[in-house]
């Protein structure tokens, strides 16, 4: 089965002055470096759809905004100036190792998957894995999906750090890198800047997450609509992300969170909720936040529209009998928020993505 490689930036050149309008907070700084890595047995696939998403929310956001981020990718292998990937295909490179160890770091190094085994490719690379070493040490994020993260492994920046990889080298992987702190069950995983990612799925959701934050919220679904129109879950909500608050400690805070999932359309304010459990409005509030990294309200808000998503998508229910599921009793107020997150009313949404659902 194929391993795909996924990419995330670390520079954060830009902040939001307006909905989907940013602004560069350094005028020196206006570009998003990303160079691919090319080695024998590579998936070609883990290289150019990083390339072509990242060109797309990049193309839109220049349509509104021209001072964006000047997006430059480049490929680099080792030594060779040509690499056969997995399917036959020749891809050039357009530096090597040799050229680029003097210079300046990028800000993303895209490591992609190779095919089946992966160790000797490793084995005959290990001048590439110092460099990853030494660029992750000067401020480049570094994201491998599937074996890729195995260049990760090796060069020992993910010892005691969380990471993933494809299902089918997870033995493998946990013997010959026991002190990295697999998450098999997660398809993204992310401890400071190193990201992980298992399959081509997680490389699409990662791309978008990307584009929204060095590209606007707009863009990000633009290309989301454009390469990936079924229903996923936010990155968000599927990584696991070292040291947050997505799994806290908080046990009445989860037990809230829980009853909030199984009862979205009580007519209970948040108010009502925490005199339900105790709880004085001012403790829940803050306790939900310190917990959870977000404000009750958005989080209940974003349970309401991945539901009303998920049902538009996989039911017949009529727009009304969704927004009463969810517990808006105004059909007006449910598609307001679909435009205000989604750019879609929601009868837009559901025509969007049953073009990709088989009857």
């Amino acid at each position: 089965m194929a391993l795909y490689c996924v990419i995330m930036a670390r520079n954060k050149h830009y902040e939001k002055i307006m909905p989907n309008k940013l602004i560069k907070k350094d005028s020196l700084i206006d570009k998003l470096t990303v160079t691919l890595l090319i080695y024998p047995h590579v998936l070609a696939t883990g290289v150019t759809l990083p390339v072509e998403m990242l060109l797309a929310g990049e193309a839109f956001a220049r349509r509104y905004d021209k001072s964006v981020l000047k997006l430059t990718t480049q490929f680099l292998s080792e030594s060779a100036d040509s690499i056969k990937s997995r399917a036959g295909i020749t891809m050039m490179a357009d530096i090597t190792l040799e050229a680029v160890a003097s210079s300046m770091s990028p800000d993303i190094i895209i490591v992609p998957s190779l095919w089946r085994n992966p160790r000797p490719v490793l084995k005959s690379h290990q001048k590439l894995i110092s460099w990853l070493q030494n660029c992750w040490q000067q401020g480049s994020t570094l994201i491998g999906v599937g074996t890729g993260v195995c260049f990760l492994a090796e060069s020992g920046l993910l010892d005691n750090h969380s990471a993933t990889t494809h299902w089918h080298y997870v033995d493998q992987f946990k013997r010959d890198y026991p002190k990295v702190d697999l998450k098999p069950d997660f398809f993204i995983t992310q401890s400071e800047r190193i990201y992980c990612a298992a399959s081509l799925n997680a490389l699409a959701d990662i791309i978008v997450h990307l584009i929204a934050q060095h590209y606007g919220k707009a863009a990000a679904q633009n290309v989301e609509r454009n390469f990936s129109h079924e229903i996923r879950k936010p990155y968000e909500e599927q990584r696991y992300l070292e040291g947050s608050g997505d799994r806290h400690a908080d046990e009445l805070i989860a037990e809230i969170q829980f009853w909030l999932r199984t009862h979205l359309n009580t007519e209970l304010t948040l108010t009502d909720i925490a005199k339900l459990f105790g709880m004085s409005q001012r403790s829940f509030t803050r306790r939900f936040k310190a917990a959870t990294g977000t404000r009750a309200t958005q989080y209940w808000q974003q349970l309401r529209i991945e539901t009303a998503k998920e049902l538009l998508s996989s039911s017949n229910l009529t727009i009304q009998e969704i927004a009463d599921q969810v517990g808006y009793q105004d059909q007006g107020h449910l598609t307001r928020l679909f435009k205000q997150n989604l750019n879609l009313t929601p009868k837009a949404y559901r025509a969007m993505v049953r073009k990709k659902l088989f009857s």
